[in-house]
């Protein structure tokens, strides 16, 4: 992450490793928008709690995409479910004091968590395996998808990106990380895309993601998929 401007490096070699580094991942994911990116990096801050100088840094990027202060607010409340509530609610405190030293005043526009309703937009096989396993945690799992099942701030790709970048953090590399390719696939994105997801991901655990390539490469031999 490169310094603002103005700040002095702790490091000035760390510094120049760091800046080659953002320089080759962020220019080499060109199939990506500077938008998904940004997103994918606060993304990161939350699974890793680096709530510090890249937060900021991160949250002062987002205005420049396009990436508002209630776009914000969605993605800590949609990443929730998988960063852990108390890692999301972490950085939207954070988030409030940064946007207090910006200057920023989100609308606060939300949307309907429908709590108490019933159902899931989950698909019914994968309802059906967690039942299977668990019936109570099946329930919590048709909760949490239901409250999200209102967003519409950011795109279905958006949303399909930062939970494959969730997976690949937490190693969650199996269930999960398919679903979340799938609906991927299923938002339009390209194999190319979705290999760049992962790759991207080098930046904040260069070990991990080369784990995530090989998963990745396994499930696209599985199907049969080719890039664009």
């Amino acid at each position: 992450m490169n310094l603002p401007s103005g700040t002095q490096a702790p490091d000035p070699v760390f510094a120049e490793m760091s800046a080659a580094t953002d320089r080759a991942l962020w220019d080499g994911t060109g199939e990506l928008s500077p938008r998904e990116k940004v997103l994918l990096c606060l993304v990161a801050d939350v699974c890793q709690q680096t709530l510090g100088l890249p937060f900021e840094e991160h949250v002062t990027m987002a205005s420049r995409y396009g990436v508002s202060g209630d776009d914000l607010r969605e993605l800590l409340r949609f990443i929730a479910y998988d960063s852990g509530y108390p890692a999301a609610a972490a950085a939207l405190d954070r988030l409030v004091e940064i946007e207090r030293k910006l200057g920023v005043e989100p609308t606060g526009e939300g949307h309907e968590t429908n709590a108490d309703g019933s159902g899931s937009p989950i698909p019914a096989p994968m309802r059906r395996a967690v039942r299977g396993l668990d019936d109570a945690f099946g329930d919590y799992m048709d909760l949490q998808s239901r409250m999200r099942g209102g967003m519409r701030r950011l795109s279905p790709r958006e949303r399909a990106y930062a939970t494959m970048t969730v997976d690949v953090l937490y190693q969650t590399l199996e269930e999960s990380f398919r679903a979340h390719v799938t609906r991927a696939f299923a938002s339009g994105a390209t194999a190319d895309q979705v290999r760049a997801v992962v790759r991207f991901s080098a930046l904040f655990g260069m070990t991990k993601a080369w784990r995530a390539l090989r998963v990745l490469d396994g499930l696209f031999t599985e199907t049969g998929t080719v890039f664009a």
